[in-house]
């Protein structure tokens, strides 16, 4: 009975024409946290910056709502379909952070030495926080850009500043972001990303 176990049950000393030595597997290239702090700290303030060019092509681009005056005391009477344009505001501001969110992932992934988590977390929340900088600074150049300096005369027709009345259109530069940055590293399919750049 003790020779009923025959060459199949034994292991193989030899290798395969398929198999890899275990002395030359190459390793799983690591998450790297410290070297990729100072590069996102960089990539996290060069961001918050742009919340000045994205505020003032709101401000400029977002439609003003037109009013009637009613009454002597200013006393504002709304016009056919001109409260629409509080939805064309949010939706301008929309669509200006969900392209800089596109734009923002791939000069991000071009930059091939910081590929990785680290640097994508950084540009997530620098184009979030350029948004939100953006919608403060955005409503108060659009005041100051449609203030009126006299009391209007009764009758006339004036345009209120554009609004933006909803803190959720600050998701779409994050979105654009992390679709455009997903779409790349899902396009290269490395373990290391290319990280290296032999």
């Amino acid at each position: 009975m003790s020779e009923s176990s025959g060459p199949a049950h034994r292991p193989s000393a030899v290798a395969g024409p398929w198999s890899v030595p275990v002395l030359f597997r190459e390793r799983r290239p690591r998450v790297v946290v410290k070297a990729d702090l100072l590069p996102a700290i960089s990539v996290l303030g060069t961001l918050s910056l742009l919340s000045f060019p994205l505020a003032f092509a709101w401000s400029r681009l977002a439609p003003p709502e037109r009013v009637r005056i009613v009454s002597a005391d200013g006393t504002q009477g709304a016009l056919e379909l001109e409260s629409w344009h509080r939805f064309d505001d949010l939706a301008v501001f929309g669509f200006l952070t969900l392209g800089l969110g596109i734009v923002v992932g791939v000069v991000v992934w071009l930059l091939r030495e910081r590929r990785g988590p680290v640097v994508f977390l950084a540009a997530v929340l620098g184009v979030a926080l350029a948004g939100a900088l953006a919608m403060l600074l955005g409503v108060g150049w659009a005041n100051s850009h449609y203030a009126i300096s006299s009391p209007p005369a009764l009758g006339t027709v004036i345009e209120l500043a554009p609004r933006l009345e909803s803190w959720w259109v600050l998701l779409t530069g994050p979105l654009g972001v992390s679709v455009a940055y997903s779409l790349l590293v899902t396009w290269n399919g490395r373990d290391d990303l290319g990280r290296r750049l032999g």
